[in-house]
């Protein structure tokens, strides 16, 4: 259980931190949070939600967030645990 919740924040924690960028990305280049939706395809309040880290974006969302901004987008599949070798 305790694996489980520490699973969970980290998440979060993932998350949050792409919800900072994006804010300050915007905020680099003088777009407020309707001209970045506008210039994405999306809505206003989406873009509120993303950057308070209220729910975790879309994949072709945060795309076409990080290509408004300019910016790459990069993601890696990590292992979360070890695979065990089988004993011979």
């Amino acid at each position: 259980m305790a694996s489980l919740r520490r699973a969970i924040d980290e998440d979060a924690e993932r998350w949050q931190a792409i919800a900072v960028q994006v804010a300050a990305e915007r905020r680099a280049r003088e777009l407020s949070q309707h001209a970045l939706a506008d210039l994405c395809g999306t809505t206003q309040s989406a873009i509120a939600r993303l950057e308070r880290g209220a729910r975790p974006p879309r994949l072709d969302t945060l795309l076409r967030i990080a290509n408004a901004l300019d910016c790459e987008l990069i993601v890696q599949l990590r292992r979360r645990t070890t695979i065990k070798e089988e004993s011979r």
